[in-house]
């Protein structure tokens, strides 16, 4: 087995004994992007001698015996965290040659744990998207079919991890933009709940909705991340002051007597594809063989989930990006005549369709007139899916649901219909407005061989349960060993 072929504790175990080198493991991944990027492009920008030196000095850690579970470890980064020095760009044309002055947060405490970073992975265009089409620098290709989407927008976190170029990745998630690709490229992709993880140097979409979260190859590789990057961060007001559990000891393969929610809203009149449908059948099979009782739930406003996510979502857009206006950072137009004039060519060059779709729909929501109609209308649905939740959980210890209705689509099949991509997310943007946690796990193949995942999820800082219901799925069943032929 090649050594960028293998997971984070493979790897660690490799590294502790002496039978690879952090140098030799980044130079293996160095040569698999080299060989794999023209078919699927998951980077935007690559790192090589950075990523080679930050391995030759893991190296010297290893050798001293001050040895993480993460050092050495070859990862990469979707390019919406700032990283000093080394382009971050959104993947939008406003960003192009942005170089910001220091790290997120989340990357900071992995860099200090020793990891490697191997660069900057594509995506759509500030978040905004389900298939990373809406990229400045085109889209990312689904390592499973290059003729389909990756899913997104952390569409280029799941495709190097199923094209092996990598061996973990960090996404982030406003309505399932973690979940969703790895589902639909075969990867095991976990957003934790709001403020387990801070948000300090992610470039903001949506602030309230927003998550950091890996995708990696197994539940195993989840819970090391996780746990790498998750805790209170006074930088982040968001972020939440609790302890960090020890999501290793989570991975208990054993769900006797755990009781699993199937909300009806989820699987009657939702247009499931006929795999999807026979794949989360015999993921609900599998989980009464292992012992687990599942039962039929209600979440009745699950309805006004995407309508009221569509509100909410791009009036924190609208919000968020007013800054980037040309003067401070970021593309600035050559043909302005005057101060406001320079601020709408910026604008107008710099943003893309979708982006500017999405600002105009968050502008007009919070518009005098119509504020109380929409915005704040969305924000009371918000309010009751989250204790649709909560008292469903009352009942349950975790909910399953599909992650998306169909496997990958086609590329350009849905670009010029946002309603139809909207709905990609129909599952999973529930979980981010009741700012709880989900998890993709590996479920099933479709007739075409398309990855199919199946969602987890938890109560409120509850990831230590779905963990531990991902890896005794994926310890019974044989889904995540399948590899992408590319």
């Amino acid at each position: 087995m090649e050594l960028y072929e293998l997971t984070i504790h493979e790897m660690h175990e490799k590294l502790k004994k002496r039978e690879c080198s952090s140098v030799e493991a980044t130079q293996s991944c160095l040569d698999r992007i080299g060989a794999t990027e023209e078919k699927v492009r998951s980077f935007i920008t690559v790192t090589p001698e950075d990523a080679l030196q930050a391995a030759a000095e893991a190296d010297k850690r290893i050798v001293s015996g001050s040895m993480d579970v993460l050092t050495g470890i070859p990862i990469a980064l979707k390019d919406i965290y700032l990283t000093k020095g080394i382009r971050t760009t959104c993947a939008s044309k406003i960003l192009h040659h942005f170089i910001p002055p220091y790290d997120a947060t989340s990357w900071l405490k992995l860099k200090e744990k020793g990891v490697v970073l191997l660069g900057k992975l594509n995506q759509d265009e500030f978040a905004m998207g389900s298939s990373t089409e809406s990229s400045h620098f085109g889209p990312t290709r689904n390592p499973w079919d290059p003729e389909r989407i990756p899913g997104g927008s952390s569409g280029g976190s799941a495709s190097a991890i199923a094209a092996r170029q990598a061996i973990a990745t960090l996404g982030t998630d406003t309505g399932g933009s973690i979940r969703q690709p790895a589902s639909h490229c075969g990867c095991v992709g976990l957003k934790p709940t709001y403020g387990r993880v801070s948000r300090y140097g992610v470039i903001a979409y949506a602030s309230s909705l927003d998550q950091v979260g890996p995708v990696a190859r197994d539940v195993t590789d989840c819970a090391v991340m996780l746990e790498a990057v998750a805790g209170y961060d006074p930088a982040d007001s968001t972020s939440v002051n609790m302890p960090v559990p020890d999501y290793a000891k989570a991975l208990v393969n054993d769900v006797k007597g755990m009781k699993i929610g199937l909300p009806r809203e989820c699987f009657i009149s939702r247009g499931l594809d006929a795999d999807v449908q026979k794949a989360m059948d015999e993921a609900i099979e599998t989980y009464r063989k292992l012992g687990a009782e599942c039962v039929e739930i209600a979440l009745p406003t699950l309805d006004y989930a995407v309508a009221a996510y569509y509100l909410i979502a791009t009036a924190e857009a609208s919000s968020n990006l007013a800054r980037y206006d040309g003067v401070r950072f970021g593309h600035r137009s050559d043909s302005g005549q005057g101060l406001i004039d320079m601020f709408s060519r910026s604008r107008d060059e710099g943003f893309g369709p979708e982006v500017k779709r999405r600002i105009m729909l968050g502008t007009y929501a919070l518009s005098s007139g119509y504020y109380d109609a929409y915005y704040l209308k969305a924000q009371k649905v918000r309010t009751l899916i989250m204790h649709d939740f909560l008292k469903a959980f009352e009942e349950v210890d975790i909910i399953l649901t599909p992650v998306a209705p169909t496997p990958a689509f086609r590329i350009g099949e849905k670009v010029n219909d946002p309603l139809q991509m909207y709905l990609s997310d129909i599952f999973t943007i529930p979980v981010n407005l009741a700012g709880t946690c989900g998890m993709s796990v590996p479920a099933g193949f479709s007739r075409e061989g398309l990855p199919i995942g199946v969602q987890l999820i938890g109560r409120p800082f509850g990831e230590e349960t779905i963990l531990r219901a991902g890896y005794t799925f994926e310890q019974a069943t044989e889904w995540h060993k399948r590899k992408a032929d590319i």
